[in-house]
């Protein structure tokens, strides 16, 4: 059985440039006490239009288990859901969740189709500033990030490591599946080219669905998946009683998952990170991520546009 508790490396030991992005996470917590009312001033942050409406509609990809995913019952379930339903009480506003592919969220907020979106999110620079792959502008919009989970990338495998997988340089030559869109999904895209300088190149199965992407690694057709370390311990313990998939190789730096915001929407923007805020001091936030076994990605205050 895989535990994520023994997955995470200890916060104290976390690579440079992960303590770097951790750092500004913490930056600005200068103690354990919060001044007293601080769920009225955020539920007073809340921007007339969302006070009035009584909801806060949030985008978000319901197929990526433990993060957000549908129960047994059909009804929303994981760590972002509970954490939006957690928010939502704070900000006393209704949460209405909208199913959404992962590479439709961000533009999702920048069309209003939603209010925010949170379904694991990394929050990079390319995503704030709407960079492609050759670090130019698209002429798309960006979009803020109310940061609130530290996580990082990790390659999953079938249970025995058959093909040997440990690195990136150890999929050359084979196939790997990945969600399209996600920051696993850039990884890869570097990772091509590093193969074909090697002359074995790489193939890329892409899929709207991360189960679809687990699904292929199952039936060998492809090596390897990439995920954020949560979704992927989930998946080596839970599938088939633990006896399907495993994680192999060292942990890769991600940026912190986010909650995406319109750029114009200041004013929402930081009622959020109030919002998270008053979670994270109340206890809240730590129950709901220990819920979910993953208490060791917590951040400690709701920082924007913390990401590196």
């Amino acid at each position: 059985m895989v535990h994520l508790s023994g997955l995470f490396p200890h916060r104290r030991a976390l690579p440079a440039a992960l303590t770097t992005a951790s750092a500004l996470l913490l930056a600005a917590c200068t103690g354990s006490e919060a001044p007293a009312g601080v769920e009225d001033q955020a539920r007073a942050a809340v921007p007339s239009a969302q006070r009035a409406a009584g909801v806060l509609r949030i985008g978000s990809d319901l197929n990526y288990p433990p993060v957000a995913f549908r129960g047994t019952d059909g009804k929303p379930a994981g760590l972002d859901p509970d954490l939006a339903e957690a928010l939502g009480k704070v900000l006393g506003l209704r949460i209405e969740l909208v199913d959404t592919p992962f590479d439709e969220l961000i533009p999702g907020v920048n069309a209003r189709r939603f209010d925010v979106a949170m379904s694991g999110i990394s929050d990079t620079p390319a995503r704030r500033n709407a960079l492609g792959e050759n670090g130019m502008p698209t002429g798309r919009p960006g979009v803020d990030f109310v940061d609130y989970f530290i996580a990082w990338t990790s390659i999953i495998v079938q249970k025995g490591n058959p093909k040997g997988i440990r690195t990136l340089d150890d999929l050359c030559g084979r196939t790997v599946a990945v969600q399209r869109g996600t920051t696993q999904d850039e990884i890869v895209s570097r990772q091509v080219g590093a193969c074909e300088r090697a002359g074995k190149p790489l193939q890329v199965h892409r899929f709207d669905d991360d189960t679809v992407a687990l699904a292929e690694v199952a039936a060998g057709r492809a090596v390897a998946d990439f995920n954020d370390l949560p979704v992927a311990a989930y998946a080596a313990r839970t599938t088939d009683d633990g006896n399907r998939f495993e994680v192999t190789g060292a942990l890769s730096q991600s940026s912190p998952y986010g909650i995406a915001v319109n750029k114009s929407d200041t004013a929402l923007r930081d009622a959020v990170a109030k919002g998270l805020d008053e979670l994270m001091r109340n206890g809240e936030y730590d129950a709901i991520l220990a819920k979910w076994n993953v208490g060791a990605g917590a951040a400690r205050v709701a920082a924007i546009n913390g990401g590196l």
